[in-house]
């Protein structure tokens, strides 16, 4: 009897070391396939433009073009949250990839033709990949969040998957880059083709479940329902004042280096220290994560963000600024976590892509509005009271998440 105890509980360890490797490997397959499509979306925006600009583009139609990064996502990002709900992981990430791929191309023709339809051309380059990425993106963390068992182990995963685009921002146009300098432009987006197979060979890692049963599948369902759900409207608030942390400091950091008359290699060090920061800390979060609160942690950031904030207009030279923007980098760094784990605490099972969706809207479009507010602002006012004004908004914030603990404590209906 002792010995078929014993035998039960070594086949149970076994079995809980088989499950810990495959989900392992889940998560790094996750992990490449939001790095092979944020990479090509990173390295075409970089090189789309700087082929913008050697055709005689003005700066107004390389805004024109970077924003078609962003807005089509705006717009799509519903229809592929729904898609990853109906179909989970493979079909929606294998549409990721031919969307990119497809834009991709389109650079690649743009290359051959000059005039108005090279502009349309890398117009379409940029649409087609900005929704490539985005489709890939949501489909991904759905598929993380399902992945995981608990809350705690969702923080570990959102962690690892948040370091991600780090790495893509870096990858991506470093190595467009260094092809366009050795051998043009057509070489460089034809090296940008490899990193969305990158993706498709990682989906293979992913194992194919069925997406949960729709509660109503009867009846039609509207996304903005799902703002209704307890606390979620709250927790999208806080999202986008955090969002808008990271938009103001990539904005006002460079107005205030000028105004002090800073070289661009110090601005960009002090930026550089900043995404470091973020993923130091995102690297650090797994290890610590069963010790971690999710609304601890998004509390204590959003305060020490306007503390940060508030600090930044009176620091005397830059290696106070770049003490301030490691500071920052943490703070900010250690949210992303937390708020994917309470959005999937906080919706069905059936409708976490749609909750994404509604996130990434937010975020897209606070990206695209917010750079422009915050120009027509700086010039008024200053880079330091812009400073403080998203400061106190982001601490006063810390109230509004405070309030979703009774959200958090009950079940998803």
């Amino acid at each position: 009897m002792a010995s078929d105890e014993g035998a039960a509980v070594g086949a149970d360890g076994a079995d809980r070391a088989l499950a810990a490797r495959t989900a392992g490997r889940v998560i790094v397959a996750l992990v490449v396939g939001q790095l092979g499509l944020h990479a090509a979306m990173a390295g075409l925006r970089l090189a789309a433009s700087l082929q913008a600009l050697r055709e005689g583009a003005s700066a107004w139609t390389v805004g024109l073009l970077l924003a078609l990064f962003a807005a089509a996502p705006v717009l799509l990002a519903l229809h592929a949250g729904r898609l990853a709900d109906r179909h989970g992981y493979h079909r929606p990430v294998h549409l990721a990839v031919a969307v990119t791929v497809a834009g991709v191309l389109f650079a690649v023709l743009a290359t051959f033709v000059t005039g108005g339809w090279h502009f349309a051309l890398l117009c379409a380059a940029a649409t087609c990949a900005g929704t490539g990425a985005n489709i890939g993106m949501l489909t991904i963390q759905r598929t993380a969040g399902a992945e995981a068992t608990d809350a705690t182990e969702r923080v570990r995963v959102f962690s690892w998957l948040g370091i991600a685009p780090s790495f893509a921002n870096v990858i991506g146009p470093v190595a467009v880059g260094f092809m366009i300098d050795a051998y043009g432009f057509r070489a460089g987006y034809l090296l940008l083709l490899v990193l969305p197979l990158a993706t498709l060979a990682s989906a293979r890692a992913v194992p194919r479940r069925p997406p949960p049963a729709p509660a109503r599948p009867a009846q039609p369902r509207k996304a903005w329902e799902l703002l209704h759900a307890p606390g979620l409207a709250r927790l999208l608030s806080v999202n986008w004042l955090l969002a808008m942390c990271w938009d103001v400091h990539a904005f006002a950091v460079p107005v205030l280096g000028h105004e002090r008359g800073y070289s661009a290699s110090t601005i960009g060090l002090i930026l550089g220290t900043f995404t470091l920061s973020v993923s130091g800390v995102r690297l650090l979060i797994p290890l610590l994560a069963h010790r971690l609160a999710a609304l601890v942690v998004l509390r204590g950031a959003m305060i020490g963000t306007a503390f940060v904030f508030a600090a930044y207009p009176f620091a005397p030279n830059p290696l106070v600024m770049g003490a301030l923007a490691a500071l920052l980098g943490i703070t900010l760094g250690s949210v992303q976590p937390m708020i994917m784990t309470m959005l999937h605490q906080l919706t069905p099972d059936q409708r976490h892509g749609e909750a994404l969706a509604l996130r990434s809207m937010a975020m897209n479009a606070s990206s695209t509005v917010m750079p422009l507010v915050f120009g027509a602002t700086g010039a008024l006012v200053g880079a330091g009271l812009l400073f403080w004004a998203v400061g106190c908004a982001v601490g006063a914030g810390s109230w509004l998440a405070s309030r979703l603990a009774p959200a958090l404590a009950r079940p998803a209906a």
